[in-house]
């Protein structure tokens, strides 16, 4: 078919972004091609290409904040190293967590680390660590603190509020799953609201705020599974496998020089919740987050528009908790590889560690022998 002059001018006008940008044309410049010229294949959809979002444009200041805050990152990583060997995606999940405000469960066989990854971030953050070693006899009040009688300089007697150890910024609760339900329950108002209420008065903890918990996946005697309700207020739980031959071979050597960590302190609690304050001003645009609250209900067996995975595999779905989780750490993510937009490849590297804790297999997952993450995997496959 032979083009009309206007429209082959019109072709010729016509360039990608980055062409007309580079070139100095504008968008009203470009001359658009008649609608019966355009190639079906230009356009896409979401589910076309889940991959890229075009980057959003941010003023001189805002870029030298962006720098900051990946270079600071990479510090971090570098202190660390000092301490912790290998365990280079449960590094960059915990601090991503530290930022966004949230907890993390692992999950590991013991002796993997995990106490001197969390002492070497207390050291490297500048925040005051302590660890609470989680036992069937451990009451509330170990945790949280008590009221206790004192008498001051005068022999009156009085009620004085003893703090507990999770009166703390980073805080390692370690075989959480050792301690009776009453005990677990201490710990939901600390994780969720950052508060300690004790004899009808609260207090307020200082932020940021972490708690880093661990159980172990082998030992099921003389332990309490964590109540659901516990378990969605973990932002991420991680998995934590053992080292690799050369990563043992310098875990050997590491600790043959020194048991203390030698990290130094890169920034402070303040920086913290200035990296923070950053991340909320990420944008994200309709199209990701669509998707992101698609991929949660798509783990709903429940909903009559959901994935034929759940149908099939997922008894329980995750809560809208798991879509804050995801947009608020992608925005976190986002920063930390030096971007300021969240996208689809930041949602679908996020949702095995938000996800894996909030939904439940049933039998036919199980007789599968399909894993929480081949299930998630399936569900990310099938979210348009």
């Amino acid at each position: 078919m032979k083009k009309s002059k206007k429209a082959a001018v019109a072709e010729n006008n016509v360039g990608t972004a980055e062409e007309n940008v580079f070139n100095g044309v504008t968008e009203e410049e470009v001359v658009s091609p008649a609608p019966e010229e355009t190639a079906p294949e230009e356009t896409s959809t979401p589910a076309d290409s889940l991959n890229e979002v075009p980057e959003v444009p941010v003023d001189a200041d805002k870029a030298e904040k962006i720098t900051a805050f990946s270079k600071a990152i990479s510090t971090i990583k570098t202190e660390l190293k000092k301490d912790v060997v290998g365990m280079e995606d449960i590094v960059d999940s915990v601090i991503c967590a530290i930022i966004a405000g949230g907890n993390v469960l692992l999950e590991g066989v013991p002796g993997v680390g995990k106490t001197r990854l969390v002492r070497a971030l207390g050291k490297s953050m500048s925040l005051p660590f302590s660890r609470i070693q989680f036992t069937p006899d451990l009451m509330p009040s170990d945790v949280t603190g008590a009221n206790i009688i004192e008498k001051d300089e005068n022999g009156r007697m009085n009620t004085v509020f003893s703090r507990g150890p999770i009166f703390a910024n980073l805080v390692l609760a370690d075989e959480i799953n050792r301690a009776t339900p009453k005990t677990q329950s201490a710990m939901l108002e600390v994780m969720q609201e950052h508060k300690v209420t004790v004899a009808k008065k609260t207090y307020v903890l200082e932020e940021p705020f972490f708690v880093l918990a661990t159980e172990n996946p082998i030992e099921q005697d003389g332990t309490y599974p964590l109540p659901e309700a516990q378990m969605d207020r973990f932002m991420f739980k991680l998995l934590v496998g053992f080292p690799s031959v050369s990563d043992l071979a310098d875990i050997v050597n590491m600790t043959q020089i020194t048991m203390d960590e030698t990290a130094n302190a890169v920034i402070d609690g303040k920086t913290i919740l200035e990296m923070r304050e950053l991340a909320k001003t990420v944008p994200v645009i309709e199209d990701v987050l669509n998707y992101t609250v698609n991929l949660v209900s798509n783990t709903h067996p429940e909903l009559e528009k959901t994935s034929d995975t759940a149908k099939k595999y997922i008894r329980y779905g995750a809560s809208p908790r798991a879509a804050q989780a995801l947009i608020t750490c992608a925005k976190v993510r986002a920063l930390m590889n030096g971007k300021y937009n969240v996208s689809y490849s930041d949602i679908k590297a996020l949702a095995y560690p938000v996800l894996r804790h909030r939904i439940k297999l049933n039998y036919s997952a199980v007789s599968d022998k399909l894993s929480v993450d081949d299930v998630i995997g399936k569900v990310i496959d099938e979210t348009k």
